[in-house]
């Protein structure tokens, strides 16, 4: 299966997803509500399985959400989130969709998930909120980072779409190609604000722009994330 199709996932590809893994599941679900496009099933659970792996609990605030799975995946991931705020400028009109149908096979995420339509400059965020955000375009990723740094949150974010005529590539640009440049300077920058940074990358035959940045204030880490115990229902 070509995992970055944009091609919606339908019941036809059900035999696809016949695994008894929670992700297996959650495709299945995803397939029935037939409205999200392939790869961004694949984005968001990649994602949000190396986010819990790293950070556990607070309030999930997912920004440029789009259909809001990340968030949905993250609280399946780890319960002791106690809801989720999902926020975009415009929301699909099957986020909707897509949500009863996580709620009618989860019946804990039901009124634990809340969407709202605004720009993200007006989002209230907390320190004890876990930021994310996957794929949000060009200079939204800088305003997401940016937000998350004036509270002190931690966060996670995948970015894509990198505009080099306005982005700071932090003058690296003649070593490394525009992109690389680009999330190397952030990363940079978010060491230089107090902030622990972790690099990883999703697999890059379901996006070229796989490379995911998560950070934290330092001091917050007070455990081996990889020692946590896993969530109910996880299978990496």
């Amino acid at each position: 299966m070509d995992r970055s199709s944009r091609n919606r996932l339908t019941e036809k590809l059900l035999h696809q997803f016949a695994g008894d893994t929670l992700f297996d599941a959650i495709a299945r679900v995803v397939c029935r509500a037939g409205c999200l496009p392939r790869k961004e099933l694949y984005e968001a659970w990649e994602v949000a399985r190396r986010v819990r792996r790293r950070f556990r609990g607070r309030r999930i605030v997912d920004l440029a959400c789009g259909h809001g799975l990340l968030a949905q995946i993250l609280l399946l991931l780890d319960d002791s989130s106690p809801g989720a705020l999902a926020v975009d400028l415009r929301l699909p009109k099957s986020a909707a969709t897509l949500e009863a149908s996580l709620c009618e096979a989860w019946p804990r995420l039901a009124g634990r998930v809340s969407f709202i339509e605004t720009d993200l400059k007006n989002v209230p965020l907390h320190r004890d909120d876990l930021v994310v955000s996957a794929h949000a375009c060009g200079g939204l990723t800088d305003l997401i980072l940016e937000r998350a740094v004036e509270v002190g949150a931690r966060v996670a974010v995948l970015p894509c779409c990198h505009d080099l005529k306005r982005g700071d590539l932090g003058g690296l640009e003649g070593w490394l190609e525009g992109p690389l440049a680009m999330d190397a300077a952030r990363a940079s920058r978010l060491r230089f604000q107090g902030y622990q940074v972790f690099t990883q990358r999703i697999p890059e035959d379901i996006t070229p722009m796989n490379r995911l940045l998560m950070a934290e204030p330092d001091g917050q880490g007070n455990e081996d994330p990889y020692q946590c115990p896993p969530a109910p229902g996880f299978k990496p």
